[in-house]
């Protein structure tokens, strides 16, 4: 299948409900990029065992934001856990408010440099500099050249586009973790109690 005809970025891959893979079962990942080279997403419905507060304290930042201090970091994937990685909305053009981004589509952009947090640290959205909705997380998920198909044709994953912002931001940005993954198999009109055992192995 040709690479044109089988871009996943922008869209949401889900593990299948057999998958035993402990880094990606029952997860639900938002594909920021792929391309001849591979893939890379963040893993949406996954919380790591740190809060916001001990992040910024680990990397110097100070907010009085206390509902932001409270939420907790999410878990993006298994490849350089130590890195944020910041999926968020669009902020007005031009889209070069913070150092390290890449617009993935007209509903999510990501963001890898720290001014994003810094921009947040200090309630900058005021100023229409800050992104309205966000999701904070360490690590990602990687796959190489070719390996991404090899596992869709093995039928360890399916793949949701939704053809509407709304619809991907509110899956991202809003959705409980733990509602995230039914919800986006009964986007795809799926039930996972219909779901055969015997596949799903990454």
């Amino acid at each position: 299948m040709s690479l044109e005809k089988f871009n996943l970025t922008g869209q949401f891959l889900i593990a299948m409900p057999a998958m035993t893979d402990p880094y990606f079962s029952k997860t639900v990942t938002y594909i920021c990029t792929h391309n001849q080279d591979g893939a890379m997403g963040v893993i949406i419905n996954r919380h790591s065992d740190i809060t916001v507060a001990k992040l910024f304290e680990q990397i110097k930042l100070q907010t009085e934001s206390l509902s932001l201090l409270t939420k907790a970091v999410h878990y993006g994937g298994p490849v350089q856990t130590e890195r944020g990685f910041i999926l968020h909305t669009i902020l007005p053009a031009p889209h070069d408010e913070f150092n390290s981004t890449v617009v993935i589509n007209n509903a999510v952009a990501l963001t890898t440099s720290k001014d994003i947090l810094e921009a947040v640290a200090e309630n900058k959205v005021v100023k229409n500099n800050v992104p309205n909705k966000m999701l904070i997380a360490l690590g990602y998920a990687g796959w190489t050249a070719g390996q991404l198909e090899d596992e869709m044709a093995q039928n360890a994953w399916l793949s949701l586009k939704t053809g509407l912002i709304e619809e991907a931001q509110a899956l991202i940005f809003d959705a409980p973790n733990d509602d995230k993954f039914d919800l986006a198999m009964g986007m795809m009109g799926l039930n996972v109690a219909n779901f055969s055992h015997s596949a799903g192995h990454a």
